[in-house]
């Protein structure tokens, strides 16, 4: 009798310490990478490298999906507010939805999706390969060279690309309200530009610098302790992407509840 309630409270224990003692790992491990952004030597080749990949080649996916997802909730919002003969505050809401919420998280979403798992690939591999051990060898900090640049870059990158996300949302929105609702050109964009404000756009940028943060950190951490050759590293990229996205929902909530809570 006294198993059946001590085995359920150890499997519960041994839960919270694990998730514990993750938790402190990834602190300890973000910790260090931000204090090798600030400290002397910083590798700005390879910042400039990790930049082109963040923000240049993740454009393509990063504005097609801003495009789609504006143009659809134009769609959308037509058939709601249509019942209501709302229809004039579509350009209202695209521009909001866009700036606020759709264009920072679908952002990192696919980002998390095309560079975190990269990242957990390439920093995995060299961990497998005792790559990381070789940079220790040759007195490399393995953390000043793999993740800190990495961590930078991800936090200027990802703000850059949902500014561009933020207008293509909003013009993909613009076409289908013009060209297929039938809605006059100028207006749309008069209550485009009346309606938003500076702390919309702000309030998604600063999503977006989390975001990009917490990618780069959950690539760069589950590589860099991955185990277990080539199963290995499928499972750190399979788990930089999972986690990389269950937190980006997560902070996307808290910062909402920051910026706009009464």
């Amino acid at each position: 009798m006294l198993d059946l309630v001590l085995d359920p409270l150890a499997v519960i224990g041994r839960a919270v310490g694990s998730t514990c003692r993750v938790a402190g790992s990834l602190a300890l491990f973000a910790a260090s990478g931000l204090s090798h952004i600030v400290r002397p030597p910083f590798y700005w080749r390879l910042f400039a490298r990790a930049m082109l990949e963040i923000g240049y080649f993740s454009l393509p996916v990063v504005a097609l999906t801003a495009v789609f997802t504006g143009m659809v909730l134009a769609l959308q919002s037509y058939t709601g507010f249509s019942r209501f003969s709302a229809q004039s505050a579509i350009a209202n809401l695209v521009v909001l939805s866009v700036t606020r919420e759709l264009g920072p998280v679908l952002a990192g979403l696919m980002v998390a999706g095309r560079i975190g798992a990269a990242m957990a690939a390439e920093i995995g591999t060299m961990r497998v390969t005792d790559q990381i051990d070789a940079l220790s060898t040759l007195s490399t900090n393995p953390m000043k060279y793999l993740v800190a640049p990495r961590l930078l870059a991800g936090v200027i990158a990802l703000p850059l690309l949902v500014l561009i996300a933020d207008i293509l949302g909003v013009l993909g929105g613009f076409i289908v309200s013009t060209a297929k609702l039938g809605f006059n050109p100028s207006t749309y964009i008069m209550n485009t530009v009346n309606f938003v404000q500076t702390g919309d756009v702000v309030s998604g940028l600063v999503k977006a610098a989390v975001f990009g943060f917490l990618i780069t950190l959950m690539g760069c951490y589950q590589g860099y302790n991955s185990r277990g050759g080539a199963q290995g590293v499928g499972a750190a990229t399979t788990a930089a992407v999972v986690s990389a996205s269950i937190l980006i929902l997560a902070f996307d909530y808290i910062l909402t509840e920051m910026f706009f809570a009464q």
